[in-house]
């Protein structure tokens, strides 16, 4: 009897694993020590490691071990662990900032053994051993100087984008949209400093979203149907990033049946892309970020 539940429970995990790798493209699991007590734990380590079709974690109570099963060309072990650790779980690898670890639930808060915050990984470069060496100004510069790089050109065929759609252009909408597209699955997150890491992470899947429904049409009211949410994004995405000049957010209140629209723009004149030639300078600027 025992024999057939041990069976039974092994086919379980078989097919449960299945499922996950089918659900998550280019599936790769590893397992790793994350922190923790109890039930509570499980439900926040699990829910901050896990994106929806790219990542899934499966934390044990009783081993404290976490199955990481993940889509390698999107993501990492890294990655998902400075989640975990940002939610106050420690690895082997990345202890939680004091802060969000005292926050946790009396019964969450389980004996630490690791030493440097994953906080800290903004200003320090890793070793080959795997332990962090604190940098110096230039390698911060460094750190700053790459975080730019990996998110201009996203920012820059956004703009291309906006300016196509001044012109009531589908042609060319589509074709910066494709553009926005490929600069979106260049990005490298592993090369992007924690806060702008945890704002891309949340953008990214509803950007790369607006951005083909763009790139797929030449309808031009369609395609700025979508600019009104890909623009929400990019802006929500570029106050933390920031750019190399500053940025302009404006809005019309006339698009979507007097519901109003912003967009972002280099230019703080207005030049709107809801309706292009037909009322060009319908808007105002609401916010500038440097």
């Amino acid at each position: 009897m025992k024999s057939s539940f041990i069976k039974i429970m092994v086919a379980a995990v078989m097919l449960l694993s299945t499922s996950i790798n089918a659900q998550i493209k280019n599936a790769k699991t590893e397992t790793v020590k994350v922190y923790g007590n109890c039930g509570m734990c499980e439900t926040t380590i699990e829910k901050a490691g896990s994106i929806k079709k790219i990542a899934k974690v499966d934390w044990n109570q009783e081993t404290q071990m976490a199955t990481l099963t993940y889509d390698a060309s999107v993501t990492n072990q890294d990655e998902i662990l400075k989640r975990i650790a940002l939610a106050g779980y420690d690895s082997d690898k990345f202890l939680a900032p004091d802060e969000v670890y005292n926050n946790l639930h009396g019964c969450c808060q389980y004996d630490r053994v690791a030493k440097v915050p994953v906080k800290e990984e903004n200003t320090t470069t890793a070793g080959n051993d795997g332990h962090s060496n604190h940098g110096n100004h230039s390698q911060t510069t460094t750190a700053v100087i790459q975080n730019e790089n990996q998110l201009k050109a996203v920012f820059d065929n956004y703009f291309s984008l906006k300016d196509a759609l001044i012109t009531s252009d589908g042609t060319k909408a589509a074709a910066a949209s494709k553009e926005l597209l490929t600069a979106v699955n260049n990005v490298k997150m592993d090369k992007l400093d924690m806060e702008v890491h945890m704002v891309w992470m949340k953008v990214l899947n509803p950007i790369k979203e607006d951005a083909e429904h763009i790139a797929d049409t030449k309808d031009v009211k369609h395609q700025r149907d979508h600019f009104t949410s890909l623009s929400k994004d990019i802006y929500t995405l570029i106050k933390t990033a920031k750019y190399e000049v500053p940025v302009y957010f404006q809005f019309c209140p006339m698009y979507n049946d007097g519901k109003g629209a912003n967009w972002l723009s280099k230019e703080n004149a207005v030049k709107n892309p809801y309706y292009g030639s037909m009322m060009l300078n319908c808007g105002k600027t609401v916010e500038t970020i440097k």
